[in-house]
């Protein structure tokens, strides 16, 4: 099996669309609308080319992972930081660990470009895998109201979350 992981490209979009679509058809927790919400990110201002990432196998794209710009927002400050959403796998390819490629190299990417921590709204139980933890042990909270659980974060840098507290603010685009 020949894996790459590679930047998505405007060719890639249909198939991706597709991808996101399965990837979240049996989900329960899942409006089943992430693959609209990946079309409304590439528009917006706070999307990152480099960070749209897809996995080909034999020349076959079977994964994609998202990573978008958000801010942090105290009452004194705001933090640039990114919100993971979605990553998404072909179900006959899941739990062969390729979401768990394009999320290790998604943090790689990211981190090369100067990004410090990421957010991540998902299931409690495979995330930590990465390193997240609870963003409430850092002082973050979502702007909706969802289980502690389910709402983390990861220091990409060490400590770069040690000054960091505030409401997720999101673009635009996340919240039509």
């Amino acid at each position: 099996m020949n894996k790459i992981i590679r930047i998505e490209e405007s060719k890639d979009y249909q198939v991706v669309e597709n991808i996101v679509r399965l990837a979240f058809e049996s989900e329960e927790m899942s409006d089943h609308r992430e693959h609209l919400l990946v079309n409304r990110l590439r528009q917006s201002k706070d999307f990152v080319p480099a960070l749209s990432l897809v996995c080909e196998i034999d020349g076959e794209v079977v994964g994609h992972i998202l990573f978008t710009k958000i801010k942090i927002v105290s009452s004194t400050s705001a933090f640039e930081s990114l919100a993971l959403a979605p990553v998404s796998v072909l179900p006959k390819y899941q739990k062969q660990g390729i979401g768990g490629a394009l999320i290790t190299e998604g943090h790689k990417q990211a981190k090369e470009l100067g990004y410090t921590s990421v957010v991540v709204l998902g299931h409690e139980a495979y995330y930590p895998k990465f390193g997240y933890q609870r963003a409430s042990q850092y002082g973050i909270r979502l702007p909706f109201d969802v289980p502690d659980q389910n709402s983390m974060a990861i220091e990409l840098v060490p400590h770069a979350l040690d000054e960091i507290s505030g409401v997720v603010e999101y673009p635009k685009e996340f919240m039509e």
